[in-house]
């Protein structure tokens, strides 16, 4: 593997009319179709939080289909930050509910 190709993680916080919108599962389906594993969770405050771990060049993709949205999102903005790539998400990208 090159050292573009490292995998790397990252955490998105979406902020915008996220929730009840089907915003998780589009996440969802763009993580799987960019090969990409992590979750995608709802938070109290009303944002979306999305962990994933991919190539830099992958997440950059996804970035861009989280700022689109799915169709009756309105994302507003989404801050990204690095994050440490954890293996116990290795099997795939999941659904996850706020523990808080």
């Amino acid at each position: 593997m090159e050292e573009a190709e490292a995998r790397v993680a990252k955490l998105y916080y979406i902020l915008g009319r996220v929730q009840g919108v089907g915003y998780r599962y589009f996440a969802q389906r763009v993580a799987v179709r960019l090969e990409l594993v992590g979750y995608a969770k709802n938070l109290r405050d009303s944002r979306v939080e999305v962990y994933a771990i991919g190539t830099l060049a992958k997440l950059a993709e996804f970035r861009r289909e989280l700022e689109r949205g799915p169709r009756a999102a309105e994302v507003t903005e989404v801050i990204e930050e690095n994050a440490g790539v954890e293996e116990r998400y290795d099997s795939g990208f999941s659904i996850e509910h706020d523990s808080r």
